[in-house]
């Protein structure tokens, strides 16, 4: 047990939720001695904000339930003064004290400390550009008291058709939720893609799950003004409107920083609270976590900012450690997440190839579509699976997952193989458990690996899915080796059909002399079909990357979102 253990002193903790209540519990658990006051400038000092939007469906009925501790909680439980509806307002390090201003009374007091932790979050994004965005039917959401607000809105009688500003978390979620609370939802975002923690050949699967449920998705627009009834955005420079009783902005959130940088505390690249391994910040005696910090990425060697509750958690515990003495590792961070989108479960972890590009990598990836479990069992179903690795050496950089199964159990994986800085050999000689109505003998994570490594070492070629509209516009020879009616069912332009069960029969169908581009429903088959070939004397194959199921939902897809006439 370390001196600060027994010590005691006093520590300040300026907000609450996942960074500073947890701060705040395990320094009093470490320190039984500790005077602890933790302020919240909102009327809740604990409450679980990743489900705010699950309130809206009623999937979460009673709002109370959002709230996870209450001050008196937190006195009984854990000797901790928590005082909601204050606001630090003053930090005057020479004096080592604050200026705290109580909300409900205007009053303002100063309290001193032997050691402050800052843990105030982000703030959603309100763009002063956009005209109306202060109009009253304009909503966020980051607490209990912003989704009451929403939730009484909208169930209001003639509030039907709701417009959702930002396809990142918070905006996919709300949507969701409010469609199945039965509202018209739509949903606006400025980017050609919702979800950037996935590629674009990933993400389409989610354009699709929105367009399924009948949600209007208007992709590369911008809002311009929210005015009575409706919502003005442009794209492309021309000018639409889409029906609106109420907006919910979730375009983004910046870190609340201005306390720190009255205080003179440093402010990273990036515009988070600078701090360093143990996250204190350019003074030793003041420590930041959470939402408001930029923090180390571990696969990119440089520093970014990371809003996710998992890390916020680690970072409050890793600095009361240090506050009370105890050493802390500092490994950096990977980026795992994961979110459901209705029928669709999705994850990422790491690196995806746009990150994988701007950090500098040398890389290639995967595209495989297996099943999630045996496929005889009733609930089987394929799961779209994305390996990024780096070349030469098969590191592993990231992953991503969509499906109806467990997309979160193949991403933990990945995750904890990048975390132990393995290969493909590594993630191939995995061993998972196995039952047919959990997975598959090999899983997916194992098929993944084992395709990686044949094109790391050259066993085979590959075509990535972004790449089969141009071979097909350059009529290029494509073989699709599914059975006659499947290919009759739908097939690309210009291919040849040749089952893999007739292609012994018909081999000399197929030319020897130009590039030939193999494809089946996953690209299982035409692997098959490319070793047959292979060994009968051909050289010039390459196995197309996804297959059909990754080239119609790429093109489809990408083509009825990005096109959309709004």
């Amino acid at each position: 047990m370390s001196e600060n253990q027994c010590k005691p002193f006093k520590l300040l903790i300026v907000g609450g939720v996942a960074g500073g209540a947890s701060a705040a519990a395990r320094v009093r658990r470490l320190n039984a001695k500790a005077e602890i006051i933790m302020f919240e400038k909102g009327e809740h000092v604990s409450f679980s904000n990743c489900c705010l939007p699950y309130h809206l469906s009623g999937t979460i009925a009673d709002s109370e339930d959002l709230v996870l501790m209450s001050p008196e909680s937190f006195r009984r439980q854990h000797d901790i003064d928590a005082r909601t509806n204050s606001e630090v307002t003053a930090i005057d390090r020479t004096a080592k004290k604050v200026t705290v201003k109580n909300l409900l009374t205007g009053e303002s007091y100063e309290e001193t400390y032997d050691k402050l932790v800052l843990a105030p979050g982000a703030a959603p994004i309100l763009p002063g550009s956009i005209a109306g965005i202060h109009r009253a039917n304009v909503f966020t959401v980051r607490n209990v008291t912003d989704i009451r607000a929403i939730k009484a809105a909208v169930d209001q009688e003639g509030i039907k058709q709701i417009v959702v500003v930002g396809g990142g978390f918070i905006g996919i979620e709300t949507a969701e939720n409010l469609k199945k609370a039965g509202k018209d939802v739509s949903l606006i975002e400025g980017l050609e893609q919702i979800m950037a923690p996935f590629d674009y050949d990933m993400v389409q699967i989610l354009h699709k799950e929105l367009d399924d449920h009948n949600i209007p998705l208007y992709l590369k627009s911008s809002v311009t003004a929210i005015e009575e009834g409706c919502v003005k955005a442009v794209k492309d420079g021309k000018e639409f409107t889409v029906s609106a009783d109420a907006v919910i902005m979730a375009v983004g959130v910046a870190p609340e920083t201005a306390l720190a940088k009255n205080a003179g505390l440093a402010i990273g690249e990036t515009r988070g609270i600078k701090v360093n391994h143990n996250y204190q910040t350019s003074d030793p005696d003041i420590y930041a976590v959470g939402d408001a910090i930029e923090i180390y990425n571990a696969l990119t060697h440089s520093y970014g900012r990371l809003a996710l509750a998992g890390p916020a958690q680690r970072q409050a515990r890793a600095a009361a450690d240090h506050i009370c003495g105890i050493h802390h590792n500092n490994r950096g961070f990977i980026g795992s997440s994961c979110i459901r989108v209705f029928d669709q479960n999705a994850a990422s972890t790491g690196l995806n190839e746009k990150m994988a590009a701007k950090a500098g990598y040398t890389y290639d990836s995967v595209l495989i579509f297996p099943s999630d479990k045996v496929g005889i069992m009733p609930d089987s179903n394929y799961m779209v699976f994305k390996l990024v690795f780096e070349v030469p050496t098969g590191l592993i950089l990231g992953a991503q997952a969509i499906g109806r199964g467990a997309a979160d159990k193949r991403i933990d994986v990945i995750a904890a193989m990048i975390t132990m800085h393995a290969t493909l050999e590594d993630l191939k000689e995995l061993e998972l458990c196995y039952s047919p109505i959990f997975g598959t003998a090999k899983d997916v994570v194992n098929f993944a690996a084992m395709v990686g490594l044949n094109i790391l070492y050259g066993n085979y070629r590959q075509v990535h899915v972004n790449e089969v509209r141009s071979l097909v516009e350059s009529n290029a020879y494509i073989v699709d080796v599914r059975e006659e009616e499947e290919f009759a069912e739908g097939h690309l332009n210009g291919a040849h059909n040749v089952p893999l069960s007739q292609l012994r029969q018909r081999m000399d169908e197929i030319p020897r002399d130009i590039p030939v581009y193999l494809h089946c429903r996953s690209s299982q088959r035409s692997y098959y079909a490319l070793c047959c070939l292979r060994g009968n004397g051909y050289r010039n194959l390459y196995n197309i990357s996804g297959s059909y199921l990754g080239i119609s939902l790429y093109e489809y897809y990408n083509d009825k979102t990005e096109h959309r006439t709004p």
